[in-house]
């Protein structure tokens, strides 16, 4: 009968007939029906006495009911699902009644502590806790394995700053981060040395310039675990600081002198630039054809243009001998867009062959336009493709090629019109475009014309000789020829091998005296670097050139290219050149074959 009342009730006897003594809460009665059922069961090895936790902290109402329940002899239950559902829901309860109490009268205040039991013999007491210290370490065993979103007993909460995680709060730290002073007192605690500050003689003062370097802490006191430093070491200590404070102020005064100069140079040279430009727009600009020739012009083109009339001065210089018109660009422009879609669409060779240049040449000088865009003045991000120039570039060098198509597109072109579109408006630097290449120079560059090419190397190597004759025999004894660095600088005008506010002031005086000037600016670059390439050989020489230094400056070379004299034996280079071309046409009737009779 016992046995099926254990099993109506959840595995635990009903409760006694007598009632519920007064003052106990709902949970006393059920807890004094589980320390009856305990009684009845024999102990398990694990936890010896049964839950001994629920048994400890049973209220004086339930002990009275167990002592009265009569032990019968049945058969040990085994621990079930209930059983553990319910012993970790009293261990809660317990633990919350702990913390707080439970049963407050209105007024607020909490009532006031029941009488204690009588005393009970020590060797019990000590018992009963030991009892109760297993079970409740089985209880939260349980609780903590099988039942997560059970709370645990409740610490005592630590005021700390909550912390952060990538979704939302977590709850607040436990460890408080240790502030120095509280570190360093805990460790003179635990090894019984106290700090003792220097003098302040011996510090390190505030001083304007120190040396940016670790080595400077030579003048700091060892740590307090280290030895102290000797009276020797700390003067030896303090000489070579003082050394590297010197030593680093006469670098900060020098380095604060050379940028106050540069400084200077620059507003001078603003200055000159804003008074100059009064110059050219209210004086020379409107009497170009009578004042460009004078003496006062060509010295103020020399010292460079003002950006804001360079690209006038330009067009003006250059001039329109191809007489090339808006509208003109206009058509060309709308070939090279059919051009581009036709391609784009079928791929194939459909189009009509357009004066000697194949469908084939024409395809790859577009393909070729796209691949040298990208590489135009990487470092501006202005060409390539997104960039605000990107489109404008691509249609000024698309309408060249269909304007000649003898032509075509060759590499290096891409910077040329660069430059000119960055100083001029679209159709002005098609213009200028075609008409700077028709110059015989550039028309036999990018014609690729080896007897006109190898002419206009002689003659560079005629000034070569004249003005650097030790750096001459130099690259002779290399044979170094100048189609290994000319050949770049030739194509590109010095675009992409110099700075381009520097290139654009070698484009001014070049608008003004012609191609004489690009060799004459390749013998100043010579001449600047001229002690470092006699120490160089012929390969070093050759990568050195192609790729110049970045810091170059305007004044160095053109002070470089005003010491060239472009005279040799009293002959001047247009003169040199065409006694080259004249010699050249004499050797080709001597060994053109004789007419047959």
């Amino acid at each position: 009968e016992e046995e099926e009342a254990k099993l109506q009730n959840g595995g635990f006897l009903p409760c006694p007939a007598g009632g519920v003594p007064s003052g106990t809460t709902l949970e006393e009665p059920l807890r004094s029906c589980r320390l009856r059922s305990e009684a009845d069961s024999p102990p398990s090895p694990r936890s010896p006495g049964g839950d001994a936790g629920s048994r400890a902290l049973a209220a004086p109402g339930a002990r009275t009911c167990r002592e009265r329940a009569e032990p019968a002899a049945l058969p040990p239950v085994p621990l079930g699902f209930t059983d553990v559902n319910l012993n970790s829901r009293n261990t809660y309860e317990v633990s919350r009644r702990r913390s707080a109490p439970e049963h407050l009268p209105h007024g607020g205040t909490a009532p006031a502590e029941p009488a204690s039991p009588p005393q009970e013999p020590a060797e019990r007491a000590r018992h009963r806790v030991g009892i109760a210290g297993a079970g409740s370490s089985f209880a939260e065993f349980f609780t903590r394995n099988f039942f997560t979103k059970r709370t645990k007993e409740l610490k005592p909460a630590v005021q700390s700053a909550p912390g952060w995680k990538l979704f939302g709060k977590v709850p607040p730290r436990e460890n408080l981060p240790k502030d120095s002073k509280i570190i360093q007192q805990e460790y003179e605690a635990r090894t019984g040395r106290m700090y003792k500050p220097p003098p302040p003689s011996a510090r390190r003062k505030n001083i304007e310039f120190e040396p940016l370097s670790t080595t400077a802490l030579i003048l700091e006191d060892r740590p307090a675990n280290l030895p102290a430093k000797s009276v020797e070491e700390a003067l030896r200590h303090r000489q070579e600081y003082n050394e590297m404070v010197a030593e680093a102020k006469k670098r900060e005064i020098k380095e604060a002198h050379k940028r106050k100069k540069i400084m200077r140079e620059r507003f001078k040279q603003e200055e000159n630039i804003a008074s100059a430009m009064v110059i050219w727009v209210n004086e020379i600009l409107p009497n170009w054809e009578g004042m460009r020739a004078t003496r006062r012009v060509r010295e103020l083109w020399w010292q460079g243009l003002p950006p804001s009339v360079r690209g006038k001065v330009w067009s003006l210089a250059v001039g329109n001998e191809l007489n090339i018109t808006p509208e003109l660009y206009e058509i060309f422009l709308s070939r090279a867009k059919e051009r581009w879609k036709s391609f784009s669409e079928t791929g194939s060779e459909n189009d009509i062959e357009d004066a000697g240049a194949s469908v084939a040449d024409r395809e790859a000088s577009l393909e070729l336009i796209k691949l040298d865009i990208s590489r135009t003045f990487p470092s501006l991000y202005i060409f390539q493709k997104g960039g605000p120039y990107h489109d404008l570039l691509h249609s000024v060098l698309g309408a060249y090629t269909c304007y000649r198509p003898d032509v075509g597109y060759v590499q290096g072109m891409s910077f040329i019109a660069a430059v000119l579109i960055l100083n001029l408006e679209e159709a002005d630097a098609f213009i200028a475009f075609a008409n700077l290449l028709n110059k015989p120079c550039q028309l036999a560059f990018f014609r690729v014309d080896h007897s006109m090419m190898l002419k206009y190397f002689a003659a560079f190597e005629v000034f070569f000789e004249e003005n650097l004759p030790k750096l001459f025999l130099h690259f002779k004894s290399y044979s170094l020829t100048p189609d290994i660095y000319l050949i770049d600088w030739i194509f590109t005008l010095y675009s992409k091998s110099l700075p381009l506010d520097l290139a654009c002031r070698v484009w001014d005086v070049f608008c003004r005296d012609g191609e004489e000037f690009l060799f004459r600016t390749g013998l100043g670059i010579l001449r600047l670097y001229e002690d470092i390439l006699l120490q160089m050989d012929f390969i070093h020489i050759a990568q050195f050139l192609t790729k110049l230094p970045e810091d170059i400056t305007s004044e160095k070379l053109f002070s470089c290219i005003a010491a060239i004299q472009m005279q040799n034996s009293n002959k001047k280079w247009a003169q040199v050149f065409a006694s080259l071309m004249k010699d050249n046409k004499e050797g080709d009737k001597n060994h053109s074959p004789a007419p047959k009779s």
